[in-house]
């Protein structure tokens, strides 16, 4: 206890710095991981990810200034469908756009298209962290603007209750996720429960800052994973010791979630994946690394075909933010937010995890070792592993 304690004054010690020293920062939280207490997590990440600098005395102003802008993104771009071109009508007196318009240009083409895209939104954020319930409860916070009945703003959920799911067969998507099966045409309030009016469930802020942030980067749009992505930073700020820090977690989730997708968006790009900065080229990385420091298992791997992309896949674009519970992935992006080499030391973590369970996957067949890939968290110690991810990182 008397070491927690020493290690919690030091990053104390750091944080109440003038100018925070980067470096040793880094390499504190890099080592043994940051603390919740005391908003230290929280700002530690938001350091790390370019949210805030490094001298404390503009904290307040980058701050004020960033959820400003945020509440003005709100406003401009979750609009009830349709007000605006009700209010668009021709000297005639009839409407210049209406939801049967087959002029391009149309302002409804757009919401029917952010509807399908919400949609898909919708359902990967109703299932974020199914073991936790706290996707689930209700934020403290419920975004003002859109629960004001009186507001030309529109709550995403009445988009969603509006919209319908036709049917869908079994499928899997790029990152190895199931896609749900629809077998006949249902609601969204048929299939969950919803709070009541005036309140808001964690994962429907989630869902709104995944909406905003496809809607103002169209080159990329939203894809399956963004939630897994998305979902330990808000809930670190959303469980901020600070009540300040918690009354803001959406925005500062959206501006640091996207800071993270600046750096690697390019694994959600299909296009990119065999390029050099997609994830083809990092997965070839890992088992170039795994042939120099263990070769009879990197052997082993090839004569059973049990290719990277059948598991290193969603590690890597996922930060193993799908292979372990949320604690354990607070504690493993500790480090990977703290790498001064950006994400470089994720490549070393997930070599670490190979040779974690190289005896078992040296004697299974291969059924056995796709399963033991797939489910890594109960074969493996985390300490461990990221002991010799350390280790390996360092030679």
């Amino acid at each position: 206890m008397a070491g927690y304690q020493q290690r919690l004054k030091c990053f104390e010690d750091l944080l109440e710095a003038d100018v925070i020293d980067l470096k040793a920062l880094r390499n504190l939280c890099f080592i043994s991981g940051c603390p919740h207490e005391k908003s230290i997590r929280s700002i530690c990440w938001k350091i790390f990810l370019n949210y805030i600098p490094l001298e404390k005395r503009k904290w307040n102003d980058v701050l004020q200034k960033q959820r400003n802008l945020y509440k003005q993104y709100i406003e401009e771009i979750i609009i009830l469908p349709g007000k605006k071109m009700k209010s668009k009508e021709s000297a005639n007196g009839e409407l210049e756009d209406h939801p049967l318009n087959p002029n391009p240009d149309s302002e409804w083409r757009e919401t029917f298209r952010d509807n399908e895209m919400l949609l898909q939104i919708d359902k990967d954020c109703r299932r974020l962290c199914p073991d936790l319930s706290f996707f689930q409860q209700a934020t403290e916070y419920p975004c003002e603007v859109l629960i004001n009945s009186s507001s030309s703003v529109e709550n995403l959920r009445k988009r969603v209750e509006q919209c319908v799911l036709q049917s869908e067969t079994v499928a899997k998507n790029r990152l190895g996720i199931t896609l749900n099966v629809v077998s006949k045409k249902r609601t969204h309030s048929d299939e969950y429960s919803v709070l009541p009016d005036g309140k808001e469930a964690h994962w429907e802020v989630v869902e709104r800052i995944l909406f905003l942030y496809a809607k103002l980067n169209p080159g990329l749009n939203y894809v399956q994973g963004m939630n897994e992505i998305l979902g330990p930073i808000y809930y670190t700020f959303a469980t901020d010791p600070d009540q300040n820090y918690r009354e803001h977690a959406e925005a500062d989730s959206f501006f640091c979630f996207t800071c993270l997708m600046s750096e690697i968006r390019d694994f959600f790009i299909k296009t990119l994946d065999d390029s050099q900065f997609g994830i083809g080229s990092k997965m070839n990385q890992l088992m170039e690394m795994l042939k120099e420091l263990d070769r009879p298992l990197w052997q082993r791997l090839q004569d059973q075909e049990l290719r990277p992309q059948f598991y290193a896949f969603r590690w890597i674009t996922l930060l193993l933010s799908q292979e372990f519970q949320l604690p354990d992935v607070l504690r493993i992006w500790d480090s990977l937010f703290a790498d001064s080499h950006r994400f470089e030391f994720l490549i070393y973590i997930c070599c670490a995890i190979l040779i974690s369970v190289r005896q078992d996957i040296l004697k299974n067949d291969f059924p056995s070792n796709m399963k033991l890939v797939q489910r890594v968290e109960s074969e493996i110690d985390l300490r461990q592993v990221l002991a010799k991810a350390r280790e390996l990182s360092s030679t």
